[in-house]
C-alpha cells in the first residue's frame, strides 16, 4: 500500500489528510479498504472505494503528538486480504498557538529597605505547553513591564532584583511590578504572558526615637500616694516593630529618688512614678532630664547618628490641705500605778504642715479606751488619768490620740499611744498554795513536817525575797517553829515529841510572810495540821474525825443546815400518819424481843453500815466517812462503802418472811414513813474477830468472855478495853 499526503497542525474538518493505493486495485470496485488503529473511525475516517483519509476533527499536538494506524486491502466479495497489513505514523506537527503561563499569579515578596542595589528579591518562573525542540516556539525571554526604575528582572532566568538605592520604608512600602514572558525569543509574532509581583520593604532600625518637645510640664498634688503616676511623655520613631521599641531613663534631677520613670512597652511610652512623698511647703518644683534609647539598634545603621534623644520635665507640686501630722509616729510613756487622778502621763505634739498652720485639737479614740482611764488636753496634748491604776490588772494601756485641724475637722490623723504602769509594792505576800499537812502522834522534836512558800503578784526589779517567820502572838507557846531556808521556802518544824489528838486533833500556825521591798508588805497565813496516827515508818494511818469532816469538806454551818432540814422532814412525816401502826412485838415474852429492843451492836457485825437509820431515813446523805466499828482501823481515808448484799441461804426463813411481809405493807402504805427498824436487823453477818455481841447468842455469864484483845484495837477502843479487858480485880475495884 502506498501513502501519500500531509497533516497539518491544526486542520480543518474533513479535510483530507492522505490515501491508501494497492497495487492490486484495478479501479474496477473489487477492492475494499480498511483502516484500524488510534483514532480510526472516530478521528480519522477512510474511503473504503479510494482509501483516502480524512480528518474529522481538530488535532492538538499538546493533547497527542503522533498516532500508529494500520491499514490492508480486501477483495470486496470475499473479503480475503490482496496483501499484508501495513502499519503507519501520523505525526502532528508544532506550531506556535500557546503562551508562556507564570506558576503563580500574583508573586508576594519581601525586601530590607535601604538594601544594596543588586539584591535578589523573587524568582519567578513561566512555562510555554509549545514543542521546545521544534523551532523557538517555547522559548520564553521576561521583562519587566512595571517597577522600573526600582527593580529589574533576569530576561533569562526570571530573577527580580533591586535597582535603585537607599529604598526607604518610611518612604514608600509596597510596590507593583509587572513582568511579562514572551516566547519565539521575544521576537516579533510571539506570544506572551504577564504576572504581578507585589514587594514590600521590611522595616530595618534605621531611624532614631525622637521627642516631640523638649520640654515637658506636669502638675500633681502634694497628697498622690507612692507609686502613682505623674505623667507620660512619648518619643516617636518611624520605625515599626521591634525596631520601635524604647527605653526610658533618668539621667539628671534635682531630686534624686523622688521619681522613676519606667516604659509601658504596648504603648512605648515613658510613665513617670512617684516613688516618694511629696511636700508643697518643702520644695514646690523639681526638674529631670529624661533620655530615651532604642532597644534594638542596628550595627549597620551606626554611621546614621545616636539613637537617642533627651528632654526635659518639669513637675509643679500643687498644694493640699493637709492633716496635722505628729512629731512622732508612735509613743511610748509610763507612770506608777499608785499616781493620784489627774495625774499627767506624758505627752503628744501634732501642727498643721500647710502655711496656714491651724490650729489643732487632741482628742482620744474612746474605742481604744472604753473604760476611760486616760484623758488629754485638747490643747497642749497632754494625757493624765482618770482612775486609779493596778498594774496587776493591767500592765499596759494602748491607746490612740486623733489630731484635728481647729477650722476643719474633717482632717484628722491618730497615732498610737503606749502607756506602761510601773510596778509599786503594793500587794503583800501569800501562801504559794492552800496547804494541807499532818503530824504524827509520835513525831519527834524539830522534825521536818511541811515545806511552805509564797506568791506576789507585784515584780520587783531584783525579784522576790520572802522572809518567814512565827507570828509574835504565838511564838511564846508554839508547839511548831518556822524556819526561814532564805530561798523563798520555809520549813515547818515540830518543836516538841509527842503529840495526842485526844487532848487536841488541830493546830493552827500562824506564819508571817514578808517580801522585804519598798514600802514593804507583810501578811499572815494559816497553816492547818491535823494530828493523825503514824506507823513507825511515819506514815499516816487515822487522823480525828474533825480532821476527817474538814477533809471532806463540810462546815459547821452545813452541818447544821442538815441536821434541821432532817428535823423538819420528821416533823411532816409525823403529821401525815394517820393510824397508829401495830406494835412489832405484842409480847415482851417473845424472843425477838431483844432484837427489836436492842439498840446499838458491837463489832459482831459483818456490815453495819448497810443497816444505818440515818441513812433509811434519808438515802442521800450517806456518812462515807463513817468508820467500821467492828475492825481495828488500819488507814485515814473512809472505806469504800459497799452496797447491800441480799440476804443468804442460810439465813433463817421465819424471820426473813417476817420481814418481807412487814416490808411490803410500808410499801404500799402512803403514810408510813420511809423506814423500818426491823430493816436493820435483817440478818448478822460472820467473821468478826470479837463475834457477835447480841443478846441472842451471848453466853450466860459475863466470866466466860475475854476482853483483853480491845486494847489492841487503838484508842477509838481505849475505853471499852479498860472496862472490859482488865483484871477481875480491876473491874471489883
Amino acid at each position: 500500500i502506498k501513502l501519500t499526503g500531509t497533516c497539518a497542525r491544526v486542520l480543518i474538518v474533513s479535510i483530507f489528510v492522505l490515501q491508501l493505493h494497492s497495487d492490486g486495485d484495478r479501479g474496477d470496485g473489487s477492492v475494499r479498504y480498511v483502516l484500524t488503529g488510534e483514532g480510526a473511525g472516530t478521528l480519522f475516517k477512510i474511503d473504503e472505494k479510494s482509501g483516502d483519509i480524512h480528518a474529522t476533527k481538530r488535532l492538538d499536538r499538546e493533547e497527542k503528538a503522533y498516532y500508529i494506524l494500520h491499514a490492508k486491502a480486501v477483495n470486496q466479495f470475499t473479503n480475503e486480504a490482496l496483501e499484508g497489513e501495513s502499519e503507519f505514523i501520523i505525526k502532528i506537527h508544532d506550531i506556535n498557538d500557546n503562551e508562556p503561563r507564570f506558576t503563580k499569579d500574583p508573586y508576594m515578596a519581601s525586601v530590607p529597605e535601604m538594601s544594596d542595589v543588586g539584591t535578589s528579591v523573587i524568582q519567578v518562573t513561566a512555562i510555554d505547553a509549545d514543542d521546545a525542540t521544534y523551532g523557538n516556539s517555547a522559548r520564553v525571554v521576561y521583562s519587566i513591564l512595571e517597577g522600573q526604575p526600582y527593580f529589574s528582572v533576569d530576561p533569562e532566568t526570571g530573577l527580580i532584583k533591586t535597582a535603585l538605592p537607599g529604598m526607604d520604608r518610611e518612604v514608600k512600602e509596597h510596590y507593583q511590578v509587572v513582568i511579562q514572558a514572551k516566547d519565539m525569543a521575544g521576537q516579533m509574532g510571539g506570544l506572551s504572558g504577564t504576572t504581578t509581583v507585589s514587594i514590600t520593604l521590611s522595616d530595618v532600625n534605621d531611624n532614631p526615637p525622637r521627642f516631640t518637645k523638649t520640654l515637658y510640664e506636669f502638675r500633681v498634688p502634694e497628697s498622690n500616694e507612692l507609686g502613682s503616676s505623674v505623667g507620660a511623655i512619648r518619643a516617636m520613631d518611624a520605625d515599626i516593630g521591634p525596631n520601635a521599641e524604647m527605653d526610658y531613663r533618668i539621667i539628671g534631677s534635682d531630686g534624686p529618688g523622688m521619681f522613676d520613670v519606667t516604659t509601658n512597652r504596648s504603648t512605648q511610652e515613658g510613665v513617670i512614678l512617684l516613688r516618694k512623698p511629696l511636700d508643697f511647703e518643702k520644695k514646690r518644683q523639681y526638674s529631670l532630664r529624661i533620655q530615651v534609647e532604642n532597644s534594638h539598634i542596628n550595627p549597620h545603621f551606626y554611621s546614621s547618628g545616636p539613637f537617642r534623644d533627651e528632654a526635659t520635665i518639669k513637675i509643679v507640686v500643687e498644694d493640699v490641705d493637709e492633716p496635722p501630722l505628729f512629731e512622732r509616729a508612735s509613743y511610748i510613756m509610763e507612770v506608777k500605778e499608785d499616781a493620784a487622778r489627774n495625774t499627767i502621763v506624758g505627752s503628744v505634739s501634732a501642727s498643721d504642715p500647710d502655711d496656714k498652720r491651724s490650729p489643732v485639737r487632741y482628742t482620744i479614740d474612746r474605742r481604744t479606751d472604753m473604760d476611760r482611764v486616760f484623758n488629754i488636753h485638747a490643747g497642749n496634748g497632754s494625757v493624765f488619768t482618770l482612775r486609779d491604776l493596778d498594774r496587776e490588772e493591767s500592765a499596759w494601756h494602748n491607746i490612740s490620740v486623733i489630731a484635728t485641724e481647729f477650722n476643719n475637722p474633717r482632717l484628722m490623723s491618730r497615732v498610737p499611744v503606749y502607756i506602761r504602769v510601773l510596778d509599786v509594792n503594793d500587794n503583800a505576800p501569800t501562801f504559794a498554795t492552800n496547804y494541807e499537812t499532818f503530824v504524827c502522834e509520835n513525831a519527834k522534836a524539830n522534825q521536818r513536817i511541811q515545806t511552805v512558800s509564797a506568791t506576789d503578784p507585784d515584780e520587783p526589779l531584783g525579784g522576790h525575797r520572802f522572809t518567814f517567820s512565827l507570828a509574835p502572838e504565838a511564838a511564846g507557846k508554839a508547839n511548831f517553829s518556822v524556819r526561814d531556808n532564805k530561798d523563798n521556802t520555809a520549813w515547818i518544824l515540830t518543836r516538841r515529841s509527842s503529840y495526842n489528838s485526844l487532848q487536841k486533833s488541830v493546830y493552827h500556825v500562824p506564819v508571817v510572810i514578808s517580801d522585804g521591798e519598798y514600802p514593804m508588805q507583810s501578811s499572815t497565813s494559816t497553816l492547818t495540821i491535823r494530828v493523825c496516827t503514824c506507823d513507825r515508818e511515819g506514815n499516816m494511818k487515822l487522823c480525828n474525825p474533825e480532821a476527817l469532816t474538814a477533809r471532806v469538806g463540810l462546815s459547821t454551818g452545813a452541818l447544821v443546815a442538815i441536821l434541821l432540814c432532817v428535823i423538819i422532814l420528821l416533823s411532816e412525816f409525823r403529821g401525815l400518819r394517820q393510824r397508829k401502826k401495830e406494835p412489832l412485838i405484842i409480847s415482851k415474852e417473845d424472843v425477838r424481843d431483844n432484837v427489836v429492843s436492842y439498840n446499838d451492836e458491837g463489832g459482831g457485825e459483818e456490815d453495819t453500815q448497810a443497816f444505818d437509820i440515818g441513812t433509811l431515813r434519808n438515802p442521800e446523805a450517806i456518812e462515807d466517812s463513817k468508820q467500821r466499828r467492828d475492825i481495828i482501823p488500819e488507814t485515814f481515808y473512809p472505806p469504800v462503802r459497799r452496797p447491800v448484799l441480799p440476804p443468804s441461804r442460810d439465813n433463817n426463813g421465819d424471820v426473813r418472811d417476817f420481814i418481807n411481809q412487814r416490808l411490803q405493807e410500808n410499801d404500799s402504805d402512803p403514810t408510813a414513813p420511809p423506814y423500818d427498824s426491823l430493816a436493820t436487823y435483817a440478818y448478822e453477818g460472820n467473821g468478826s474477830v470479837a463475834e457477835s455481841l447480841s443478846s441472842l447468842e451471848s453466853v450466860t455469864t459475863e466470866g466466860d468472855q475475854d476482853y483483853n484483845y480491845l486494847s489492841e484495837w487503838g484508842p477509838r477502843f481505849k475505853k471499852l478495853a479498860d472496862m472490859y479487858g482488865g483484871d477481875d480485880s480491876d473491874r471489883d475495884s
